[in-house]
């Protein structure tokens, strides 16, 4: 069987300052693989945990003729420009291609552009426009994917993530290549139901490590077992001010009654938990007091969670609202990361390790409540940024964050890069020389990837809202297109179509 394939990355916070330009797809790839065309991508994915490299590890007995597969890191909107640019080479590629047997896509499903607001479901229109009516096409979601009625009606099957941290890239893309196997066995195209939940969830209460969303996702490969074809539940990305922002359920089944049924079922049980998601966040001074507090006892590290300036959902990895608790209440044996400051890893280049500099750090992205931090450091070590992570998430990728550099102020460590990627692996502080086992408290700049590597090592986990531009509290964003009636967080107010600053 001849398929095509491709794939085109991007988690899209509306209310973050920076944009997603080509050249964050095709010169920076944000931690993932930069873009690439043709045969060139199976060596670029091989062995990471990316949903595409699952699918061609399990699909490898077809024709694989590839396309373009393409990603940046989260922020705000794609630009018009790398949109229509990264969808024409996929579109170009599969044309080239046909006839097609199959077409599977690798996509994330919370892209926002310039131009769009449902980025994967126009991607998928013009394929299915493309290859016509008959053609299997099958694509692969992350968890936090906002799953519009435009991506269930253009695709014969979407699948997503199970795991937060997304431990199952690569497992996924194997189950959407079980998916299209049935179609190109034979097999009618499934009945889908879509149910769209009433509540945004914050990522920092998404995680599958944790209640609810552990029992949930039990429950979807439960219900799954009783004879649903595919079953998926999306928590959504609470940071896309669009009408079809929310949580999703979605179920594929050999009749419409079938797939209702399945997809009502856990449709309920994740109403039922609505109460349950939440937890304790603790202010940038409540976090360093509390993990001060229990590092004098611990044996292990104290995990700080930079929650809301996480890059891996848009935010820009720079804010300071944590570093400055941190040296306001003298922590010792601390270290942080990342702070994305490509002027200050240069200047840190520039005085070489040893040596002091005085640097305006971070704070350059306009958030509100945060500025630089202008202060005197030590350089302890220079890197050109680049080596191999082997956590459970980033397992198999190569890393590349530009000119980088460990800073010390008093006690605390700064691992400072050039390029922004999310800080959810160990060797992302073992490269600058600190580590991470021995340190008595750890700052990471995300919202729950860092479980994956960090939990096994953590004596404790403490989620802070520092200043940043991924809110925990989804009801303080200030909404203006949501989907009246929509519950702005767990249990929380009602959007009521009028806009936050009204």
């Amino acid at each position: 069987m001849r398929i095509g394939i491709g794939g085109f990355q991007h988690e899209t916070n509306t209310f973050a300052p920076s944009r997603a330009a080509w050249e964050d797809f095709a010169e920076k790839g944000g931690g993932w693989p930069k873009l690439v065309s043709g045969p060139a991508m199976f060596q670029a994915v091989a062995g990471a945990n990316i949903p595409v490299a699952g699918f061609i590890e399990a699909m490898s007995q077809h024709t694989l003729l590839p396309t373009t597969w393409a990603a940046a890191s989260p922020s705000g909107h794609v630009t018009r420009d790398a949109f229509e640019r990264i969808s024409e080479m996929i579109l170009r590629g599969l044309s080239k291609a046909m006839p097609l047997d199959g077409v599977y896509l690798d996509l994330h499903g919370a892209m926002v552009t310039e131009h769009l607001d449902d980025g994967e479901g126009e991607l998928l229109k013009r394929v299915r426009e493309l290859v016509g009516p008959t053609v299997p096409i099958v694509a692969s979601l992350d968890l936090h994917a906002n799953v519009t009625r435009a991506m269930v009606r253009h695709a014969d099957a979407l699948v997503c993530y199970r795991t937060y941290p997304h431990i199952d890239m690569a497992e996924t893309g194997q189950r959407a290549a079980g998916l299209l196997s049935q179609r190109l066995a034979g097999m009618p195209r499934h009945y889908a139901a879509l149910r769209t939940l009433p509540f945004l969830i914050p990522l920092c209460w998404q995680s599958t490590d944790i209640e609810p969303a552990l029992s949930l996702y039990q429950l979807v490969g439960q219900i799954e077992a009783r004879g649903a074809a595919s079953l998926s539940f999306a928590t959504g990305f609470p940071a896309a001010d669009f009408p079809e922002c929310a949580p999703t359920v979605w179920a594929y089944g050999m009749t419409q009654a079938d797939a209702d049924a399945a997809a009502d079922e856990l449709a309920r049980a994740v109403l039922n938990a609505e109460r349950d998601f939440g937890g304790k966040l603790y202010t940038p001074d409540e976090a360093v007091q509390e993990a001060l507090r229990l590092a004098r006892d611990a044996s292990r590290p104290v995990v700080i969670a930079d929650a809301q300036d996480n890059p891996g959902a848009g935010g820009s990895s720079d804010t300071t609202g944590v570093l400055r608790a941190l040296i306001r209440h003298d922590a010792r044996d601390t270290a942080i990361g990342l702070i994305v400051d490509p002027a200050a890893a240069l200047a840190a280049h520039r005085a070489g390790a040893g040596n002091k500099v005085r640097i305006a750090l971070g704070g350059h992205s306009g958030i509100p409540d945060d500025a630089p931090l202008d202060a005197e450091f030590v350089v302890e070590k220079t890197s050109d940024g680049r080596f191999d992570t082997h956590g459970a998430f980033y397992r198999g990728f190569h890393m590349d964050l530009g000119p980088s550099a460990c800073l010390r102020i008093g006690g605390v460590r700064i691992i400072v890069a050039s390029n922004k990627v999310q800080m959810a692996d160990q060797e992302m502080f073992r490269f600058a020389g600190v580590e991470p086992t021995r340190a008595a408290i750890l700052v990471v700049k995300s919202s729950a990837h860092f479980r994956a590597d960090f939990a096994p090592i953590a004596q404790t986990i403490l989620v802070c809202a520092a200043p940043g531009s991924m809110l925990m509290d989804a009801a303080k964003q200030p909404w203006t297109r949501l989907r009246p009636g929509i519950r702005m967080a767990p249990c929380g107010p009602v959007f009521d179509g009028r806009p936050a600053t009204a």
